[in-house]
């Protein structure tokens, strides 16, 4: 009976082997500092929850900085890039927009902004002088509108999201479903996005979004939103579908609006404010959209529910 020679390391290295020996490779990298974006997360994270455990008193002042720091950052990267925007007043008058809603609800929000519009057009005019000419008026003044409804419009829907309390459901409860859909969309598409994605989305305007991630944030968005609308809510299980759908449609375009943003401008991130993350409103480009379409949808839920 001859021996089975045992085989030569070269010749072990070149057999394959029978049973895998080794989870799939990433076909993607993280792209971040891993370490530092955890520590960020978490900090975030208990920021969040103590301020839905709170509730609207510690939300909106939460949302308010998120909103003030986010217009900061935006724009001061306008400013290097050369547009003219009085940035300081932008910042006080996208307050005014958030705060207003406390007593009057959306049409507090409507005031503000339809008053800073006013603020803008005019100021845009005559910031130099009733006797110089004004230089780019229509395009700055279309970038300082476009910012105020990208940031302080969207950003108020979030913070209002408390304010929904028909049906016996707190205000807590909608914020708590509005941020699983949210960290939902983010986990599942990051994770199908490092590890299957290979076909982009939109290559001329981000390389790295991927239809995988994109299906693997609708999956685990629908998922999601099917349990806090069904759970959390308690209303039709089928508005979480539409909840889901919707609000990972409007995170995807909210993370490619921003991206186009900093193509436009030449940046990679807002700032450095995040460790592991960039600035906050490298954070907030897809929530901030998908507020306003998560205020919508719960709102009308919550009007199904008291009907």
């Amino acid at each position: 009976m001859a021996e089975t020679q045992a085989e030569t390391p070269a010749e072990a290295e070149a057999t394959p082997s029978r049973w895998p020996t080794h989870a799939p490779k990433p076909k993607n990298k993280a792209g971040r500092d891993l370490p530092a974006a955890i520590t960020t997360g978490v900090v975030l994270g208990a920021l969040v929850i103590a301020a839905v455990w709170v509730g609207p008193v510690a939300w909106y002042p939460l949302v308010a900085v998120a909103v003030a720091l986010a217009m900061w950052e935006v724009m001061t990267r306008l400013r290097e890039a050369g547009y003219i925007q009085p940035r300081t007043l932008l910042i006080i008058l996208g307050q005014a927009m958030l705060w207003l809603s406390v007593p009057y609800g959306t049409s507090g929000l409507v005031a503000g902004f339809a008053f800073t519009v006013l603020v803008v057009m005019f100021w845009g005019m005559f910031h130099r002088g009733r006797h110089s000419r004004p230089e780019n008026y229509l395009r700055d003044t279309a970038v300082a509108i476009f910012v105020l409804a990208w940031i302080p419009l969207f950003g108020t829907f979030a913070a209002m999201i408390s304010r929904i309390t028909e049906a016996g459901v707190d205000g807590s409860a909608y914020i708590i479903a509005f941020m699983l859909c949210v960290v939902a969309n983010d986990v599942g598409g990051y994770a199908a996005g490092v590890m299957f994605g290979s076909h982009p989305m939109a290559p001329a305007v981000s390389p790295n979004k991927s239809w995988e991630g994109f299906a693997g944030s609708l999956i685990a968005g629908v998922v999601t939103g099917v349990l806090v609308v069904s759970f959390l809510i308690h209303g039709p299980w089928w508005m979480g579908i539409v909840l889901g759908i919707a609000l990972v449609i409007c995170a995807t375009m909210g993370d490619l609006v921003e991206s186009q943003f900093k193509r436009e401008l030449g940046i990679k991130d807002m700032s450095n404010l995040l460790p592991g993350h960039g600035g906050i409103m490298d954070r907030l480009d897809g929530m901030l959209p998908a507020a306003a379409a998560t205020y919508i949808l719960l709102t009308a839920i919550s009007l199904m529910n008291g009907a």
